[in-house]
């Protein structure tokens, strides 16, 4: 079996941790004592004259990590974003970690804490998977903002000639809640509004949050929130915030969220922490401008995309780095052998319910399943980035289930596979895949964009499905018809395509693991993020509201009599 060994739970870990106190960690990264905002004594904001005064230094290193399709067993990648940060701190390179901000739903829904973990974690992490520093409370208030201006807009006497039916604006709040996907709003007499019907999305979800995770600075946020289009005007013409009049206002609630957060690892490794937009639906990659600071201060700057390489990975490329200009030097792809079992389609698979017999060797499962870790390389591939395979190792792995990693992962084109222990062992644990990471970073990387903007919309998303999914080609449903030619018409079809599809497998159905083929993908609807600058193809019937399970996380969670949380993953 690999050499990794149980470890206490991410909890008791975190919570016995020293840390040392993010002022001397913003020290340490050459960041003055005026360009941090402290908020308690491990966890601060950074301003963005930062980011302006430290823009002459050279450039770090780029490294994005990503992963195979996800099973509900995780392929642990935040924890190995987080354990790379480390290791490579323990080989001598100054690295900094940047990921996203969890959301509140899936805290307390299914997935309990998201800050890595063992001894890979970013700590301090009952702040990290709370409240944090505000931002996502900011992001709801700037989107609910708008929201009643909206509907105030129709309550007096509808200025703006608003068509009610086109309206796709709803409100939204950091929990999963079902019962607030479809409502009904107004009622009760003139007084309290026009009747329509609406619904809630969960805050991730909100183009505002794709905005901060895509600006470039206050001004660049402004406009971007006045580009939000809410719905049409009876002409047909698209109307925005800035129609509203409501940009401003929104500007200045998310004055402060734009700002980075800094936290560190159990190890100390710097940390920022910012910005966290749906996986599906939106970009799923943390912000621009933590990513921005991070290449100036620090030699490697350690990225995580959402989800595995068909989606994160993608859109990192394709959405994000268009935007900021930025290039990844080298990309991590992480895998678990429990997580390729499951691909093979050989076991019955939940959430929450362990399974005995994906602890028993079995390498020709193994096998069957890495056909999904082969797609995964060929796609990060595709963008002429060396690929670095992570096998994130457990105590239950067996050699010969390794071995076939290897091999597979080799014969794909990878740039290197290694075997990581960073849950249990944390930085120590990674010393292979940084020592792995830092040869395929100078290794040279030959970048390229899957599309040029300049494509018909179909093109686009015809290239990412064929080229990313392995489809056999794209049909678009009435209503996506209907959208393109209104793109068309208003000038929205030179922007970036984000394809918004089930995490659960490479094609757009979730029922169809390891490497599928011979599939068609049918484009339900497309819909407009001005704001963020993206079009997103609806692939399937994709929740923006998530409900909670049976058993939600939240009910195991608490306050013991010292004051200590416990339950939080």
């Amino acid at each position: 079996m690999a050499s990794a060994t149980a470890v206490p739970s991410d909890l008791d870990i975190a919570q016995a941790a020293h840390l040392v106190p993010i002022a001397q960690i913003a020290a340490d990264l050459g960041l003055d004592e005026d360009e941090i905002e402290l908020y308690g004594k491990y966890k601060a904001k950074i301003d963005l004259a930062a980011r302006d005064r430290l823009n002459s230094r050279p450039m770090g290193k780029y490294v994005a990590v990503t992963g195979i399709t996800p099973t509900p067993l995780g392929e642990g990648k935040t924890t190995t974003t987080v354990g790379l940060g480390q290791g490579l701190n323990k080989i001598g390179k100054k690295a900094i970690v940047c990921i996203r901000q969890p959301s509140l739903g899936p805290v307390f829904g299914i997935k309990g804490g998201a800050a890595g973990g063992g001894y890979s974690q970013i700590v301090p992490m009952e702040d990290f998977n709370l409240h944090l520093t505000g931002d996502n409370h900011a992001v709801s208030m700037a989107h609910n903002l708008m929201s009643a201006f909206l509907d105030n807009s129709l309550y007096q006497k509808n200025p703006l000639d608003i068509d009610p039916q086109t309206i796709t604006w709803k409100r939204v709040v950091d929990l999963n809640d079902r019962a607030l996907r479809n409502i009904v709003i107004g009622l009760g007499g003139k007084e309290n509004g026009i009747p329509r019907e609406t619904g809630f999305d969960i805050s991730t979800a909100s183009e505002i949050m794709a905005i901060l995770a895509l600006t470039t600075g206050l001004h660049d946020l402004q406009e971007r929130l006045g580009r939000i289009v809410f719905g049409q005007g009876r002409d047909g013409r698209p109307l925005t915030a800035k129609d509203l009049k409501v940009d401003g206002a929104m500007a200045v609630l998310m004055k402060d969220a734009i700002k980075p957060n800094l936290l560190q690892t159990l190890e100390n490794t710097p940390a920022f922490v910012h910005a966290g937009p749906f996986g599906n639906i939106a970009h799923g990659n943390s912000s621009i401008l933590a990513d921005e600071i991070a290449l100036r201060v620090g030699e490697f700057c350690v990225t995580e995309n959402g989800f595995g390489a068909d989606l994160g990975f993608e859109k990192f490329c394709n959405i994000k780095c268009r935007t900021s200009g930025l290039r990844p030097d080298a990309a991590v792809l992480v895998c678990s052998i429990r997580a390729l079992k499951a691909q093979s389609g050989r076991f019955r698979v939940v959430a929450g319910k362990p399974n005995a017999e994906l602890l028993v060797e079995d390498a020709a499962a193994v096998e069957a399943g890495s056909v999904n870790l082969v797609k995964h390389i060929e796609n990060v591939r595709t963008f002429g980035v060396p690929v670095v395979v992570a096998i994130n190792c457990f105590p239950a792995d067996h050699r010969s289930e390794i071995d076939v990693v290897k091999r597979v992962a080799k014969e794909a084109g990878a740039y290197a596979v290694c075997e990581a222990n960073h849950h249990s062992q944390g930085g120590e644990g990674a010393r292979e895949l940084a020592e792995a990471t830092v040869s395929a970073a100078s290794a040279g990387a030959n970048f390229q964009f899957l599309y040029p903007l300049d494509l018909p919309i179909k093109e686009k998303i015809e290239a990412i499905a064929v080229k990313m999914y392995g489809a056999d080609g794209v049909i678009y449903l009435p209503d996506a018809e209907r959208a393109i030619r209104m793109f068309v018409k208003y000038g929205y079809d030179k922007l970036p395509i984000c394809m918004a599809k089930t995490h659960l497998s490479l094609s757009h159905d979730p029922n169809l693991k390891g490497r599928p083929s011979g599939f068609t993908v049918s484009v339900r609807d497309i819909k407009l993020s001005a704001g963020a600058g993206f079009l997103y193809a609806l692939l399937g019937d994709m929740r923006t509201m998530p409900g909670l399970g049976a058993t939600p996380s939240g009910e195991h969670m608490g306050i013991d009599a010292q004051g200590k949380l416990f339950g939080l993953f």
